[in-house]
C-alpha cells in the first residue's frame, strides 16, 4: 500500500524500530522523511522551524517503557513523552504551513486488566502507565484545537524480526529453556511490525479516522498460548517457565507491562475497512523467525 502523492513526513523518534522501518518505507515511496531532534533545551521555535510546511507529523517519542522503573526512570518516562508532545503541539501552533495530519503514539496500557476493549473504551486503569497515556493524548489532542486531524495510535505489543519485544522473547526459547511469564494467564494484545506500517499508511489515506486507534491484532491471545506456540513453531521445549516475583524483581514496578491482561481490539481499523495480513500469532511468528 503507498500513501499516493509525494508528501513531506517528519518523524520525531525516528531512530526507533517503528520510525526506521517508516522511514525506510516513507522513503521508498519517493516521499520526503525528516527527524524531529527534540532535546530539553530545544526551544519551541526551533521545533517549529523543523515541522514547518510538512504534511504529516509522526511522535514516537519517549524512553523505553521495558525497564525497571525507578522514581528517576519514571520521571524519565513522563518528560520524555509529555514535554515532547507539548513542544510540538505548540510548534505547530505557529508554523506557517500546519501540518494536516498529527499522528501520535499511545499504549494498549491506558486500559485496566478486567474489561475488554475496543477504541472507545474509557475503563482505563488506576496506575502510573495508564495515567501517563492518558496525559500523553490529552496533550496531543490539543492540536485539534489548530484544525489538525489527530490520532493517538495505541499500541500493543509490537512483534519484529528486527527488534522490539520478540529481540527479548525468542532467545530463551531457541535455547529451550522458553516458558510462560508469570500465571501465564495474562491476555497480549499484539501486532505485527507489518501490520502496524501498513496501518499508519491505510491512516494517511483515511481522512474520516481521528482520535484514538487501537493498533492489534483482531486475536489477542494468552501468555500461555504464546507459549505453546513458540515452541512449537521453534520445536523446543517451553517448561521452564518464569515466576512472577522473578519478573517483579528485576522490572519493579514496571513488570506491570508483562504480567497484566490487555484484552484489546481494533475496532476502528475494522470498521474503516483495513484488513491485516498477519491476524493470527502463529502465523506471525512463523514470519518472524523463518
Amino acid at each position: 500500500m503507498s500513501i499516493g502523492n509525494k508528501l513531506k513526513i517528519a518523524i520525531c523518534g525516528k531512530s526507533g524500530l517503528v520510525g526506521s522501518k517508516l522511514d525506510e518505507l516513507f522513503a521508498s515511496q519517493y516521499n520526503s522523511v525528516i527527524g524531529v531532534k527534540i532535546r530539553d533545551n530545544t526551544s519551541v521555535e526551533d521545533v517549529a522551524a523543523q515541522i514547518d510546511k510538512c504534511d504529516i507529523l509522526i511522535n514516537l517519542s519517549g524512553t523505553t517503557i521495558l525497564a525497571r522503573w525507578s522514581d528517576e526512570y519514571k520521571k524519565k518516562l513522563y518528560s520524555s513523552r509529555i514535554d515532547t508532545t507539548r513542544k510540538l503541539v505548540d510548534a505547530m501552533k505557529i508554523c506557517n504551513e500546519k501540518p494536516k495530519l498529527f499522528l501520535t503514539s499511545s499504549a494498549v496500557g491506558i486500559y485496566d486488566s478486567t474489561h475488554s476493549h475496543d477504541d472507545s473504551s474509557e475503563n482505563f486503569a488506576n496506575d502510573f502507565l495508564s495515567k501517563l497515556c492518558r496525559d500523553w493524548e490529552a496533550e496531543a489532542k490539543k492540536a485539534e484545537e489548530s484544525g489538525i486531524r489527530t490520532v493517538a495510535m495505541r499500541f500493543g505489543v509490537i512483534y519484529s524480526k528486527d527488534g522490539g519485544a520478540m529481540s527479548k522473547i525468542l532467545p530463551p526459547f531457541k535455547m529451550g529453556v522458553g516458558g510462560k511469564l508469570g500465571r501465564g494467564d495474562q491476555i497480549v494484545s499484539w501486532i505485527h511490525i507489518e501490520d502496524l506500517l501498513r496501518a499508519i499508511l491505510f491512516i494517511i489515506k483515511t481522512p474520516a479516522i481521528a482520535g484514538s486507534v487501537n493498533f492489534t491484532t483482531p486475536y489477542p491471545i494468552s501468555n500461555i498460548e504464546q507459549t505453546y506456540i513458540l515452541g512449537k513453531v521453534l520445536k523446543r521445549p517451553t517448561f521452564f517457565g518464569v515466576p512472577a516475583f522473578m519478573i517483579k524483581l528485576v522490572f519493579g514496578e514496571g513488570a506491570r507491562v508483562i504480567l497484566d491482561s490487555k484484552e484489546v481490539y481494533p475496532t476502528k481499523l475494522l470498521e474503516n475497512g483495513f484488513t491485516f495480513n498477519y491476524e493470527k500469532f502463529e502465523n506471525a511468528i512463523k514470519e518472524i523467525v523463518e
